[in-house]
């Protein structure tokens, strides 16, 4: 996997230390995980043209055992980009397509009576994967989209009083259109804090777009992934493997302070209304942890923690009206968050 900083599009490719550096943990089989992850990018791109930020930003969710909240018009391949990762990751995946009348039942599963039996045994919702696709989980009442609070939270569902634990690894990979479409419920902001990573996709580059097109004058089939020649490069074994070498990676106390004094700043900003919480502090810790780990190295570095503080914090800070009227974005707040903030050396 090529190394790309998750921030956007848009964004300048950062440079971390090549792949040949220590690695976190060390062995043959922690390398041969971070390898195969890296490996993913390139499989997703037979089926999804550019967006290599939000496959990045996937990968690291993954790893952190975060969800994903990722934003774009329609049409930028939200879904097609959760369904390549899942089979590019052999990862069993459900989706759920969120619509005004979903009810919560339909999503965490619910009782049914068998009248053979005279009981009433649980029928498993879709939830109950490994990787959950919430298709435009904004176009569903806020009822529906708490239904996933425990799940996202818990790693179980309670029904009837019984908690039911869900498969290992779980995450929710949630797609939305701008809220100023019509017919949205916005997310709130304790649904939003759930998300370890709100990832935009913007329209594709005009190179892109022809890229798109040539491919489907070719015969490509979004639906028939295997005809891509989409496979499994890594494993749920190759995850669990770089999910606890993730948590080796060394963080020193000056990084530690960094990651702080930036989330402090934002509660101090101007333009926002609402700053980062202590649990999206902890939050930018783990990404940039992972991200360093892909990157090939045992350390955090400042770096790796400006690579992650846009798409780890802009869901989870909300600009003043003010600031809204007069065009600013949350990004751009971010940016100049981390201008003023000192970089430890």
């Amino acid at each position: 996997m090529s190394e790309t900083p998750v921030q956007g599009a848009d964004a300048p490719a950062s440079t971390p230390e090549p792949a040949g550096a220590v690695g976190a943990g060390g062995g043959a089989a922690v390398e041969e995980a971070r390898q195969a992850l890296r490996a993913v990018r390139q499989e997703v791109a037979k089926a999804v043209v550019g967006q290599e930020p939000a496959v990045t930003g996937l990968v690291i969710a993954l790893l952190c055992r975060g969800h994903v909240l990722l934003e774009g018009v329609p049409g930028v391949a939200k879904t097609l980009l959760v369904r390549t990762l899942a089979a590019a990751l052999e990862l069993d995946t459900k989706r759920v397509q969120f619509t005004p009348d979903l009810m919560p039942g339909d999503v965490t599963g619910s009782l049914v009576y068998d009248a053979q039996t005279a009981r009433f045994s649980f029928r498993e919702g879709p939830v109950f994967t490994n990787l959950l696709l919430a298709d435009e989980v904004n176009r569903t009442p806020p009822k529906t989209q708490a239904s996933l609070l425990e799940a996202m939270e818990e790693r179980q569902v309670s029904v009837d009083g019984v908690p039911r634990p869900l498969p290992s690894p779980f995450i929710v990979a949630a797609t939305q259109n701008p809220v100023e479409y019509e017919g949205t419920y916005p997310l709130p902001e304790a649904q939003l804090d759930r998300f370890l990573l709100k990832l935009t996709l913007p329209l594709p580059a005009r190179e892109d777009e022809v890229e798109v097109l040539a491919r489907h004058a070719a015969g490509f089939d979004p639906r028939d992934l295997a005809a891509a020649g989409v496979r499994a490069v890594a494993t749920p074994a190759h995850l669990a493997v770089a999910t606890r070498s993730v948590r080796e990676v060394q963080v020193s106390r000056e990084v530690l302070g960094y990651v702080v004094d930036v989330c402090r700043a934002t509660r101090s900003s101007p333009s926002l209304a609402l700053g980062v919480s202590p649990r999206g502090a902890t939050a930018l810790l783990a990404t940039a942890r992972a991200w360093a780990w892909l990157s090939g190295r045992d350390y955090v570095s400042p770096d790796d923690v400006k690579d992650l503080a846009r798409p780890t914090l802009r869901h989870r800070v909300q600009l003043r009206p003010e600031a809204e009227l007069d065009g600013v974005s949350v990004d751009a707040v971010l940016d100049s968050v981390l201008s003023t903030v000192p970089v430890p050396r």
